[in-house]
Protein backbone atom coordinates (compact mmCIF):
# COMPACT_ATOMS: atom_id res chain seq x y z
CA UNK A 1 0.00 0.00 0.00
CA UNK A 2 1.28 3.72 -0.71
CA UNK A 3 0.62 6.50 1.30
CA UNK A 4 0.75 10.02 -0.54
CA UNK A 5 0.11 12.84 0.49
CA UNK A 6 -2.89 15.16 -0.32
CA UNK A 7 -2.10 18.86 -1.42
CA UNK A 8 -4.74 21.48 -0.11
CA UNK A 9 -5.32 24.96 0.36
CA UNK A 10 -5.71 26.46 3.60
CA UNK A 11 -7.40 29.80 4.50
CA UNK A 12 -5.58 30.75 8.10
CA UNK A 13 -5.35 33.59 10.24
CA UNK A 14 -1.59 35.06 11.19
CA UNK A 15 -1.06 36.67 14.62
CA UNK A 16 1.15 39.64 15.48
CA UNK A 17 4.56 37.46 16.18
CA UNK A 18 3.77 35.33 12.73
CA UNK A 19 2.27 32.32 13.73
CA UNK A 20 0.12 30.71 11.54
CA UNK A 21 -3.54 29.48 12.88
CA UNK A 22 -5.02 27.24 10.14
CA UNK A 23 -9.12 27.71 9.69
CA UNK A 24 -10.45 25.92 7.32
CA UNK A 25 -9.07 23.27 5.07
CA UNK A 26 -10.37 23.40 0.63
CA UNK A 27 -10.56 19.50 -0.72
CA UNK A 28 -9.40 18.50 -3.71
CA UNK A 29 -12.86 18.89 -5.03
CA UNK A 30 -13.42 22.65 -3.27
CA UNK A 31 -15.30 21.55 -0.36
CA UNK A 32 -14.40 23.88 2.01
CA UNK A 33 -14.18 22.48 6.08
CA UNK A 34 -13.95 24.55 9.22
CA UNK A 35 -11.45 23.48 11.77
CA UNK A 36 -12.88 23.08 14.78
CA UNK A 37 -10.03 23.25 17.16
CA UNK A 38 -6.28 23.31 16.97
CA UNK A 39 -5.34 20.15 19.70
CA UNK A 40 -1.49 20.30 19.11
CA UNK A 41 1.33 22.52 16.88
CA UNK A 42 4.87 21.00 16.76
CA UNK A 43 7.46 20.64 14.31
CA UNK A 44 7.67 16.87 13.80
CA UNK A 45 7.76 14.51 10.27
CA UNK A 46 5.15 13.13 8.27
CA UNK A 47 5.88 9.28 8.76
CA UNK A 48 3.22 7.53 6.45
CA UNK A 49 3.35 10.50 3.35
CA UNK A 50 7.41 11.65 4.05
CA UNK A 51 7.88 15.36 4.78
CA UNK A 52 8.84 17.67 7.66
CA UNK A 53 7.34 20.90 8.70
CA UNK A 54 4.57 22.28 11.45
CA UNK A 55 2.55 19.43 12.31
CA UNK A 56 -1.14 20.53 13.34
CA UNK A 57 -2.98 18.17 15.13
CA UNK A 58 -6.69 19.06 14.40
CA UNK A 59 -10.78 18.66 15.35
CA UNK A 60 -12.38 18.57 12.09
CA UNK A 61 -16.20 17.73 12.11
CA UNK A 62 -15.73 15.68 15.19
CA UNK A 63 -12.75 13.78 13.84
CA UNK A 64 -8.86 13.80 14.55
CA UNK A 65 -6.98 14.53 11.65
CA UNK A 66 -2.63 15.91 10.85
CA UNK A 67 -2.44 18.90 8.99
CA UNK A 68 1.03 19.79 7.57
CA UNK A 69 2.74 22.29 6.81
CA UNK A 70 6.14 22.17 5.22
CA UNK A 71 7.34 25.61 3.83
CA UNK A 72 4.15 27.08 3.30
CA UNK A 73 3.07 24.00 1.43
CA UNK A 74 0.12 22.17 3.26
CA UNK A 75 -0.89 18.92 3.09
CA UNK A 76 -2.53 15.75 4.76
CA UNK A 77 -1.73 11.93 4.65
CA UNK A 78 -3.49 9.97 2.24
Amino acid sequence: MIIMKINLEVIAAFDLDGNVHPKAIIWEDGRVFEIDRVLDVRRAASLKAGGLGIRYICRIRGKTVKLFNDEGHWFMEK
